[in-house]
């Protein structure tokens, strides 16, 4: 697949995005916006849920990167 330019500067990203909702099997959580150490950019989220399996619940940890494609070089 072709790189794509980024669609977004560093800076108007890190001063408009919002904060992102995303469910983990009914979980509600929020990813945050933030500059990773690669220097890319995206949000960012870490928390814990509870999953079931035939029934039995089952927890745990969540962690998920929203990277905006083409941001390391923007």
């Amino acid at each position: 697949m072709a790189k794509l330019p980024c669609p977004i500067s560093r800076d108007d990203f890190l001063k408009l995005a919002q904060p992102v909702e995303v469910d983990v099997a009914g979980t509600k959580m929020t990813a945050t916006p933030r500059q990773f150490s690669t220097g890319s950019f995206g949000w960012y989220l870490t928390g814990k849920a509870t999953l079931s399996v035939n029934g039995q619940p089952i927890p745990v940890q969540v962690g998920t990167n929203l990277t905006v494609i083409g941001s390391k070089d923007a």
